[in-house]
């Protein structure tokens, strides 16, 4: 039986996660969706938010869970059994930056490899920061996430407006 994770900060998990998820899920026994909760920038929802955001959106596959972790992801990986990371791929650059972390990888794990998936083209220049901007200025997301990540993504940047005061 071969487990894989596919981590990630997910802040928020959209569409192109989702599709590399649902293939990653289809190529091995068990796919763990690890949701980063400490990473080194400012996030918008809290580890729970997206891990729900995650359950939510990959509720109908039995072979996913998904869980909170810290720290290095290839010994998370080792410590969990798995023997696959599964990276998404937008273009180049997102390769150019994940070769260099897949390396890094191996020479702390030989025994864990990296699986690189290629997003569908319909998400190739979907990321979280993208999202998360036309979100913040009442663009329309539908396409790109579920309609519960949708709605809360609209609730926390009226939040902030509200926070913020008049203008």
């Amino acid at each position: 039986m071969t487990r894989a994770i596919y981590p990630g900060t997910f802040d928020p998990f959209h569409n192109g996660h989702r599709d590399v998820a649902r293939r990653a899920a289809a190529l091995f026994d068990e796919l763990i969706v690890t949701v980063f909760d400490a990473p080194a920038k400012r996030l918008l929802f809290s580890t729970t938010e997206r891990i729900q955001f995650v359950q939510t959106a990959l509720e109908n596959l039995n072979n996913i869970s998904i869980v909170p972790y810290s720290g290095l992801t290839v010994k998370w990986a080792c410590r969990n059994g798995a023997r696959v990371i599964v990276r998404g791929l937008r273009n180049i650059d997102d390769f150019t930056f994940e070769s260099r972390i897949g390396l890094a990888n191996r020479h702390m794990a030989p025994q864990i490899e990296t699986c690189y998936l290629l997003c569908s083209a319909e998400y190739a220049y979907l990321s979280s920061t993208i999202l998360k901007e036309v979100a913040s200025l009442d663009g329309d997301i539908a396409s790109w996430v579920i309609p519960q990540t949708a709605q809360a993504l609209r609730q926390r940047f009226a939040e902030r407006k509200a926070e913020a005061g008049p203008q």
